[in-house]
């Protein structure tokens, strides 16, 4: 009896311990989708989400730049991105990207001698974040750009900036770039969702 007794505490204790980290995954979980979602104040300016280096990490780019006749003389710079989990989680699945979306985009100085470093490049320091956003209720073209110098809530960029007919022309999945993305693109180009005009400037490439 008194074995009998043990076992079936111990049972009980376990099955109880399941459902407490159960639950505790699930509030985690939810707690950190309502931490990725965009968020606006009452002036219509996005809320820099603070922990997106928390999120899922899509690929960094070396001293990249769409302007060919731009020189980076001696300041180079890495861009790392950033896509909040369930967005990403859709992408896997679809192919697109879900409303609510957020990639952030944040440039860092590249330095070159440091510690035992003799050659390439490291990253420094942040010198630019940016949030590209989709947000269908509210922006009119369901995406929008939002730059940050160092605040905490930034406008969205004027619909007449380069970077929207730029991402509109070039962009391989709904005017993000995903051919940058070396672990998205397989899977949009599996699920067929690459743009027309990114097939079309990329055909016999």
């Amino acid at each position: 009896m008194h074995t009998a007794y043990m076992f079936a505490t111990v049972r009980t204790l376990t099955l109880l311990s399941m459902v407490l980290f159960s639950g505790a995954a699930a509030l985690e979980q939810n707690t950190a989708q309502s931490n990725s979602a965009p968020e606006y104040t009452s002036d219509a300016r996005l809320r820099f989400p603070e922990k997106y280096r928390e999120w899922v990490y899509l690929t960094s780019g070396f001293d990249m730049s769409y302007d060919p006749a731009m020189q980076m003389g001696d300041q180079h710079k890495f861009d790392n991105v950033f896509a909040n989990p369930g967005a990403y989680g859709s992408f896997v699945k679809t192919g697109t990207w879900p409303d609510k979306t957020m990639l952030v985009l944040e440039e860092r100085g590249a330095k070159g001698k440091g510690s035992i470093n003799q050659k390439g490049n490291y990253q420094g320091g942040i010198v630019g974040l940016a949030v590209h956003v989709r947000d269908e209720a509210r922006f009119a073209g369901k995406w929008a750009f939002f730059g940050f110098d160092g605040s905490k809530t930034a406008k969205m960029i004027p619909l007449s900036a380069d970077c929207y007919s730029c991402h509109a022309a070039h962009a391989a999945v709904d005017t993000t770039f995903v051919q940058f993305y070396p672990t998205l693109l397989p899977i949009a180009t599996t699920k067929g969702t690459l743009a027309a005009p990114y097939l079309k400037e990329t055909a016999g490439k």
